[in-house]
């Protein structure tokens, strides 16, 4: 049986937490901050936690992150 893929975005833009929680950076800071507030910027920083939801997506691209 061949070895499933793991889906190369998918690998650059999220980590899996070791009790199996997604871990992505906070999206909107890439570029155009100076029309942004220093709010958002601010509470934009570091990193945050997928919803259940979405991290059910997330880890069907990545099946040897259990």
């Amino acid at each position: 049986m061949p070895k499933m893929k793991t889906k190369s975005s998918v690998k650059k833009r999220f980590k899996v937490t070791k009790s199996g929680k997604v871990k992505v950076a906070q999206a909107g800071k890439q570029h155009g901050m100076i029309k942004r507030s220093n709010k958002f910027i601010r509470n934009a920083r570091g990193t945050m936690v997928l919803s259940e939801a979405d991290a059910k997506i997330v880890k069907q691209f990545m099946p040897y992150s259990k």
